[in-house]
């Protein structure tokens, strides 16, 4: 089911739906698979007065990242989904289009999340994205997000 292009359409139109940030900003599920969410925009919609993409957008993108993997795996589409504090750092400017990848945690860190989560209706999990472009770190984010019944 991960990869599933209609899977992964399902997924974008939630997103446009709940967030609706996400139709301007022109972002996409590339892929979703047991290592990682990849969520790509185009720069001509996220770009600034330099035309490498605008800090915010990529703030953006990467924490939609984040929420983004949390909720397709925790799978209960009843849950709210907050960030509860992040870090971010610009390395080097994105010249091309955005391309975010959140690294999905050790598989005892879902367990934990998962099973804290159907116990108690409330849990916590940090995550990691980064922006890559041209096979260097251009953004590194952290973010610890929470999930409420």
């Amino acid at each position: 089911m991960m990869n599933d292009p209609e899977f992964l359409r399902e997924t974008e139109r939630f997103f446009q739906e709940q967030i609706p940030i996400t139709r301007s900003m022109g972002i996409q599920v590339e892929s979703y698979d047991s290592e990682r969410l990849v969520l790509t925009a185009p720069l001509e919609n996220n770009h600034n007065h330099l035309g490498t993409a605008f800090g915010g957008s990529l703030s953006a993108i990467a924490t939609l990242a984040g929420y983004g993997l949390l909720w397709l795996e925790l799978g209960d589409r009843s849950a709210h989904i907050v960030i509860r504090d992040s870090s971010i750092r610009y390395f080097h400017p994105v010249r091309e289009g955005i391309r975010a990848i959140c690294l999905r945690p050790e598989q005892s860190e879902i367990v934990t999340f998962k099973t804290r989560f159907n116990q108690t209706g409330k849990a916590r999990l940090p995550v990691e994205v980064v922006i890559e472009e041209g096979g260097r770190t251009c953004v590194s984010f952290q973010g610890t997000y929470v999930a409420i019944r």
